[in-house]
């Protein structure tokens, strides 16, 4: 196979369309093909011959043979004047030669077909068929249950051309399972429009010409066809290498602008968003992340410490030391966290923090944009409106504030999509394991937010099955069949850390949030982050700032409203309006308030709340399936308004109306930049070392206060003194009690609960025996070696607690305040 020529020129120019004068035209293209040539061109000859009144051409393309392939073909042209030679001056390629042969045919159909004919002339009949029915192309095909493969190709061979054709559906033939099977029936007109501009001239030049019939939605059938192996193949390992970057080459000179510029206006406008954060990435802190920032810096820095120690990445003592904290049963987000991990040893948890945040919102937005334009639109613009919207939608961005877990779902959209294959039936298995692996996949990214877009997916078919039902009655069987091999798939990769985050140790039941539903008026007020948000509003609404779930604002309600009631006549609308109204009822909690009033209403989150799973959700966060189902909506709208053709002037006003609409819809809600601020330095007890002399293997280091949720300072001590000391304490999910209740942070104890409140208050409490005794209690069971007390509020009656605790006077080293109790402990 020779390299690609841009500059090629066709041997014969192109044959304006509707000017064919002949029937079918077959081309033959031949390299050195002396030994086989003259059986095939009798074989194709008496074939045609009893096909009469069938007018034909048979076209012979010598792509520089050095041997008598060009002598045979005048041979058999001497005899049967409808055969003709072409001849290109050196060895260019099959790509060209097919090239030539079409863009010098005649006939309203073309055939391409191999000169070893591997796939028999008589299989014509079969894909004349396909173009009779309207098939603007008809590929004979190898890969089909019902092809019939007469003699196999050697093993080898055989694997790299089913790789072959796999990276050649995903890279630019979707649909067809084989490509280069030189077999291929042809509009001719059309044919000659493709090759035209074609510029491949190796043997892949199938899947450029199939791509242009796709892109331009030209029907193309696939076949099964006989086929049989024949020795000789020009066909040769090191092509391979060399069709990939062919592949590229399509790629690159296909892509339309928008599907470039899409993904790297998403990318850019995440580092918009998380620009304070990269300006200072040492320093750097999310205002509006409360603790939660040094947690999940904590859990990257522990679980690359982990995968580079080869420890267990499902637990850890570093925190609440002795009894450690059950990784599983928190969100340490493995899925991202150990891949990460080479990225957080060479740069710092700071780093993967910011990586995380920002390539998670984009990825996030690219798949959904992918998904949208997938299944949903036609224009690439109202995709990536859609797809955006979805990804960077109020409760996603006040999530980015502190929960990637919550922010970073680029896994959802696949997932989505192979739940559709599904019901489409056309490679079940397949689809259904690829489905188990995408699904475990995410178990590792948020079981949370996963149970939230299985709940999302459940109002969908519900709505559907309502919209169409015989549409969802026919899907049911594929679907419920595959989700049981994808869950056989699955369960065996996740079982042992499921296991592990239930039942090992420090593992948890279930976490009590209490009542947390949304207000009603957070459906149409605007978050703290939007372009027309109101704080002081949205504080009032809302849990915290990372807990900002709905506020869709009331001008985007309105929207989806008119368009689900203008597109009503398309079930998979109606079902995407009932799957966003449904979520925004369940977020409304157990008790519905009457606004103007102290009365409620029973909220249908009621009959979820204590099932398994559900009853650890915070039941507002369900709004945020309202995100994906009012994105698509948008998309939808956008698409109608961007490929419908105009008609009259009043439809011109419409649209321009319904441009405005969307602009006032979604302007509003424009996230605005992530406000940080300079993270408190570390203490230079930790800083500088001073704190190795204090701590033995096997011990506890114990800031004061101990570290709690809210006293969260001490995980970045850790991590900047290189997880070489455990402390009590912290802030993670645990157990609590003989029910093993789920908790934030640790057990009460009497030493933490005491330095707490002096803490608070900034008063010493009495302390006598027992409370010492208690303290001693306390020491013993942390394995306590020291006690540090770091500048902070209210330092003078916190060291003089400690003091009286311990019985004796601290020393200060460089800025902090140490209580040595070794000879306790």
């Amino acid at each position: 196979m020779s390299k690609t020529q841009p500059s090629a020129q066709p041997s014969e120019p192109p044959i304006p369309a509707g000017t064919s004068t002949v029937d079918l035209t077959v081309v033959v293209p031949a390299f050195n093909e002396e030994d086989r040539l003259a059986p095939t061109l009798r074989a194709i000859r008496e074939h045609l011959g009893t096909l009469e009144p069938l007018r034909w051409e048979l076209l012979v393309v010598d792509d520089g043979s050095t041997d008598g392939t060009a002598a045979i073909t005048e041979a058999a042209a001497a005899d049967e004047p409808r055969i003709r030679l072409l001849r290109t001056p050196a060895n260019r390629g099959k790509g060209h030669a097919v090239r030539t042969g079409v863009l010098a045919s005649l006939g309203r159909r073309v055939l391409v077909t191999d000169a070893d004919l591997a796939t028999p002339i008589e299989e014509l009949a079969v894909l004349q068929r396909h173009v009779d029915a309207g098939a603007t192309a008809a590929v004979g095909s190898r890969a089909l249950p019902e092809s019939r493969i007469a003699v196999r190709q050697h093993a080898l061979r055989e694997l790299m051309g089913r790789l072959g054709a796999r990276l050649i559906r995903a890279a630019a033939v979707p649909g067809i399972r084989d490509t280069q099977c030189g077999f291929k029936l042809f509009d001719g007109d059309k044919v000659r429009t493709a090759f035209a501009g074609s510029r491949l001239d190796g043997w892949s030049y199938d899947v450029e010409i199939l791509r242009f019939f796709h892109q331009r939605d030209w029907e193309v059938a696939e076949v099964p066809v006989s086929w049989a192996h024949q020795p000789g193949s020009k066909v040769r390992p090191l092509a391979y290498p060399r069709v990939l970057a062919d592949l590229l080459r399509i790629r690159l000179r296909t892509v339309s602008p928008v599907r470039l510029a899409a993904p790297a206006l998403f990318l850019l406008f995440s580092f918009f968003l998380y620009g304070g954060l990269w300006g200072a990435l040492d320093t750097g802190y999310l205002v509006d992340s409360g603790s939660d920032q040094r947690q999940w810096e904590w859990f990257f820095a522990v679980t690359a410490d982990n995968v580079a120690h080869l420890r267990n990445p499902l637990f850890t003592e570093l925190q609440n030391f002795p009894l450690g904290v059950n990784l599983m049963a928190n969100t340490a987000m493995l899925g991202l966290s150990v891949p990460l991990a080479p990225v957080t040893l060479a740069f710092g948890a700071h780093v993967t923090w910011a990586i995380v945040l920002t390539g998670g919102l984009a990825a996030t937005a690219c798949a959904w944009y992918w998904l949208i334009a997938r299944r949903f639109v036609r224009s690439r613009w109202a995709a990536a409106l859609g797809g955006g919207f979805c990804a960077f939608a109020p409760p996603m961005i006040s999530h980015g504030n502190a929960h990637p877990n919550f922010a970073v779902l680029f896994m959802m959209p696949l997932i989505i999509d192979r739940m559709l294959r599904l019901c489409e039936n056309r490679r079940p298995t397949r689809d259904a394991v690829v489905l188990g692996l995408f699904l475990a996949y995410q178990i590792f990214l948020g079981e949370e937010a996963l149970l939230l877009a299985v709940t999302g997916f459940a109002l969908f078919a519900l709505g559907y099955a309502i919209a169409a039902p015989d549409v969802a009655k026919a899907v049911a069987a594929p679907l419920l069949r595959g989700l049981g091999i994808a869950a056989l798939v699955s369960v065996p990769l996740v079982i042992f850390p499921v296991a592990w985050q239930f039942y090992g140790p420090q593992s948890y039941h279930s976490v009590l949030h209490g009542q947390v539903g949304n207000n009603p008026m957070a459906m149409l007020e605007f978050a703290t982050r939007s372009l027309a948000g109101d704080d002081k509003i949205a504080a009032s609404l809302s849990l915290n700032r990372t807990e900002e779930n709905a506020f869709f604002g009331w001008p985007l309600v309105v929207v989806a409203v008119a368009v689900v009631v203008h597109l009503r006549d398309q079930p998979r609308v109606r079902a995407l309006g009932f799957t966003a109204l449904g979520a925004a009822v369940l977020s409304l909690g157990q008790n519905i308030p009457l606004l103007g009033t102290d009365k409620t209403l029973p909220g249908p989150w009621r009959l979820v709340a204590k099932m398994p799973f559900f009853e650890s959700v915070i039941e507002s966060r369900t709004a945020m399936v309202c995100a994906p189902a009012l994105g698509i909506l948008l998309a939808l709208a956008c698409d109608r308004l961007a490929v419908r053709r105009l008609r009259s002037e009043r439809e011109s006003s419409r649209r321009l109306l319904g441009w405005a609409a969307l602009a006032v819809a979604v302007l509003p809600l424009l996230p605005t930049p992530y406000r940080t601020v300079e993270r408190t330095p570390v203490p230079a007890f930790f800083a500088d070392g001073s704190w190795r002399e204090y701590v033995r293997p096997g011990h506890s280091l114990v800031p004061v206060p101990v570290p709690s949720p809210t006293e969260t300072a001490a995980l970045g001590w850790q991590v900047d003194a290189g997880l070489a000391f455990s402390f009590p304490g912290g802030y993670f999910n645990g157990p609590w009690g003989p029910e093993r209740i789920g908790i934030y942070g640790p057990q009460p104890r009497f030493t933490s609960d005491l330095l707490n409140k002096v803490r608070e208050s900034g008063k010493v409490p009495d302390i006598g025996a027992q409370q010492r005794r208690q303290f001693g209690w306390d020491i013993d069971f942390w394995r306590a070696d020291a006690f540090v007390l770091t500048p902070q509020d209210n330092q003078a009656p916190l060291r003089e607690a400690l003091t009286r605790l311990s019985g004796k006077e601290p020393r200060r080293v460089a800025d902090s305040w140490v209580w040595d109790v070794r000879e306790r402990s």
